[in-house]
């Protein structure tokens, strides 16, 4: 039996974990912005602690983790999922804008795994699964501040797996690609206020894509849900586990097209040593 900790558990991915998790006799520490929405989609169990927590708020998510060991002992795995995404092109998204996904994808998930820290390296064990994206891998026209906070994410997750390791902590950045799940909404999905016509053939037709892939997306969620909380128990896992045949695509893609590069500027670029 585990105690796992979830951030944005209330919708989505981070719900129907957080469900298939105590369904299996788990402890669940579901957290949201609101206890109650947690409540009202996981209802109340006693292996169920809702706890309110705004991922930016540093003294919420130090009570969360305080409540999570209170009331189960420990914490075994920290699941990062609370986040959003930004549409538009770089130029296009205000600094007001930036800031804010800034605020939640990187800086929020950080706030959290600072908080759950402390417990899982006097305990000596633990796993943390680091949400990232298809985005966090490579990026694309359209997606280019929120794929630079999943950037931000994996680079994160390599330095933590590195010094967490020697202390029983393994570190995972997870990469799902596009799933049918409400990510392309609204509601988790902002788009950038300020057009720019330049833009029309490239982020913009982003924009118009996004709304047509909307629900249509290849990925089946519930399988994604019931490989996470699997992949909680693996003995070595990963550095970074993609998901998605387009995720796996994307990455092979990169490979090859890095590959060209090094190839065809091999003497420029190590031309620069002593």
């Amino acid at each position: 039996m585990k105690t796992w900790f979830i951030t944005g558990a209330s919708r989505g991915f981070g719900a129907r974990i957080a469900q298939l998790a105590l369904e299996r006799g788990d402890n669940v520490v579901a957290t949201a912005r609101s206890a109650g929405s947690v409540t009202e989609k996981l209802g109340e169990r006693r292996n169920l602690l809702a706890a309110a927590l705004d991922v930016t708020n540093e003294e919420q998510a130090r009570d969360a983790a305080r409540q999570a060991v209170e009331r189960f002992g420990a914490i075994d795995v920290l699941l990062n999922n609370a986040g959003f995404g930004l549409i538009g092109a770089v130029e296009e998204a205000s600094a007001e804008e930036v800031e804010r996904l800034y605020r939640t994808n990187v800086f929020g998930l950080l706030t959290v795994t600072r908080a759950v820290l402390p417990q899982m390296r006097s305990q000596r064990f633990g796993r943390i699964l680091n949400v990232s994206s298809i985005g966090g891998y490579r990026a694309g026209a359209g997606f280019g501040v929120y794929c630079s906070t999943k950037f931000a994410v994996e680079g994160l997750s390599e330095a933590l797996h590195a010094e967490l390791e020697p202390l029983g902590i393994h570190v995972t950045v997870i990469e799902p690609g596009y799933f049918r799940t409400d990510f392309l909404d609204p509601s988790s999905l902002s788009s950038s206020g300020n057009r720019i016509s330049d833009y029309d053939g490239t982020a913009g037709a982003v924009r118009e894509h996004a709304s047509s892939l909307n629900h249509n997306q290849p990925g089946d969620p519930e399988k994604f849900a019931r490989q996470i909380v699997a992949f909680a128990d693996v003995a070595q896992p990963p550095v970074r586990m993609p998901f998605g045949s387009d995720t796996v695509a994307a990455i092979e893609a990169k490979h090859l097209s890095d590959g060209d590069i090094i190839k065809r500027w091999r003497e420029v670029s190590v031309s620069t040593d002593f």
